[in-house]
């Protein structure tokens, strides 16, 4: 056999490894990100202000977001940009903090934390932590939009809840104008304080007036 011969499969093989070890990186650093989120939401609700995830991070943990019917529970970050998105959901800049008049508009990509956004129907429960409480939402519907030419948001009077991620689901180049869009309006519970939230976190509870 020639050099050649003998080099094609040691490069092949030294190839397979650095696959896998690349994959085996991306695992690893998604469950350490997430580790790292917990921790700062934690020290969110006890009082920290603007817990950032790691010390170069330019974002900071602002709710809990959990979709029972997906099984779905993770940590919301402020800022939708890239490297917000990389990590965690976004809440969008100048969104309406729950329980407020407006839209609380929250972002993620379609093909990490918001993947199973399309199997939402209406009915589905959506609940969000803040450090001002809990909320219950129940999904309304969901829409399809051009950014090009509509706007996300309803211009809301009253409080509500908008998921958003990139569309077609299974998109090969990333990006593009188009939205898919799950809309959710607030159910009216008893409140929960959120220091009555670190206590018991299983109630739920709508905002003051």
């Amino acid at each position: 056999m020639s050099i050649g011969g003998r080099l094609i499969p040691l490069i092949l093989v030294g190839a397979g490894v650095w696959l896998v070890g690349s994959g085996g990186w991306i695992y690893t650093k998604a469950w350490l990100a997430q580790l790292l989120l917990e921790q700062a939401w934690q020290r969110t609700l006890a009082g920290a202000s603007e817990a950032r995830p790691w010390p170069w991070a330019d974002t900071w943990t602002v709710a809990r977001l959990r979709i029972p019917s997906q099984h779905t529970d993770t940590i919301v970050l402020q800022g939708d940009s890239g490297r917000s998105l990389a990590f965690a959901p976004g809440l969008a800049a100048g969104s309406a903090a729950p329980g407020r008049t407006g839209t609380t508009l929250i972002s993620a990509h379609r093909d990490t934390h918001f993947r199973k956004l399309a199997g939402l129907t209406p009915g589905d429960m959506i609940e969000l932590q803040t450090t001002a409480g809990n909320w219950n939402y129940r999904v309304t519907g969901s829409r399809i939009i051009d950014t090009r030419h509509q706007s996300i948001t309803n211009n809301a009077l009253q409080d509500e809840l908008v998921l958003a991620t990139c569309y077609p689901f299974d998109a090969v180049i990333p990006g593009g104008p188009l939205r898919y869009l799950v809309y959710a309006e607030v159910v009216p519970t008893k409140r929960v304080t959120s220091s009555a939230y670190a206590v018991d976190n299983a109630r739920s509870g709508s905002p003051p007036n």
